[in-house]
């Protein structure tokens, strides 16, 4: 089986036990050389500071190719244009744009009145500037807010013509949802070889399944029995570690050729599941603060 490149996401603390939990993480995953990992942007921008200081740090300390997720709520376009100047005068010059979601209790997404109005706006502004690499967000499962599967794909396709690189999708259970996906997508014109499939590791099943229903993601029923089994019987690490790495095995032979993992700064499931996808340590870090 080809060995896969991998990448990582991981999320901005907020706490001292939750730092300490970030760089045992990185500590963990590191070694299995990821050609970049992300740091996620709170629902409505809510950790934007902390994003951009974990970042600048992962960056100057940990020898990693880092990315900063960048999003449109609750900013006006020169603020959140200053944000991005100031990751590319730091050297971190990939981002991932997003519209971004609501702040808690919001009904939706509202644009700032000075601000972007969604993702295609902010990566035609970043792609003027000539300074970064852009990855966006796609969803297999079809977006929540999307019409349908053809507006889904269409909205992903102007996001890529506006100036993206590459499309990181939502998490899915079944190698069969990219691949159709990935079908789809390639009829509407858009590069297949630009879709990362994203994946979860399940480290907790009931708040997979909760972070699932509110993104429209599709629960297979045998995925749903065979959690509540394995709950049952204290085995849901060995089945969420048996689940993932079998999709990851699918997807590899179905010609997929990168990986990208949710880790939600959780890494021993991550890293359990690239050891047996034969990702396997390359170097050790030696300095992470």
């Amino acid at each position: 089986m080809q060995r896969p490149e991998i990448s990582f996401e991981f999320f901005p603390p907020k706490n001292i036990e939750a730092t300490f939990r970030l760089w045992d993480a990185v500590q963990v995953l590191s070694p299995l050389a990821p050609r970049f990992v992300s740091v996620t942007y709170g629902a409505g921008g809510t950790t934007r500071d902390l994003t951009r200081d974990v970042v600048a740090t992962l960056h100057k300390h940990s020898g990693l190719r880092t990315a900063a997720h960048l999003t449109c709520v609750n900013a006006t376009r020169a603020e959140t244009l200053a944000i991005a100047e100031g990751f590319a005068e730091a050297g971190v010059t990939d981002i991932v744009a997003l519209r971004g979601d609501p702040p808690k209790g919001a009904a939706g997404f509202e644009q700032h009145p000075e601000g972007f109005a969604n993702s295609i706006e902010l990566i035609e502004a970043l792609a003027e500037t000539g300074k970064f690499t852009q990855r966006v967000g796609a969803y297999p499962d079809c977006h929540p807010e999307a019409a349908d599967m053809d507006a889904n794909i269409a909205w992903l396709k102007r996001k890529l013509d506006a100036g993206a690189d590459e499309a990181l999708t939502q998490f899915f259970f079944e190698a069969d949802t990219f691949f159709r996906f990935r079908d789809a997508c390639q009829k509407a014109g858009i590069d297949g070889d630009k879709l990362v499939p994203g994946i979860l590791p399940i480290e907790n099943w009931n708040g997979a399944r909760r972070f699932a229903e509110s993104c429209g993601t599709y629960i297979p029923q045998w995925v749903s029995d065979a959690f509540d089994k394995a709950q049952r019987d204290g085995r849901e690490d060995l089945l969420a570690t048996a689940i993932c790495t079998e999709l990851c095995s699918d997807l590899l032979e179905g010609g997929v050729d990168k990986l990208h993992f949710y880790t939600l700064n959780r890494p021993e499931l991550t890293r359990d599941v690239c050891f047996a996808l034969g990702v396997t340590p390359e170097v050790a870090l030696e300095q992470v603060a």
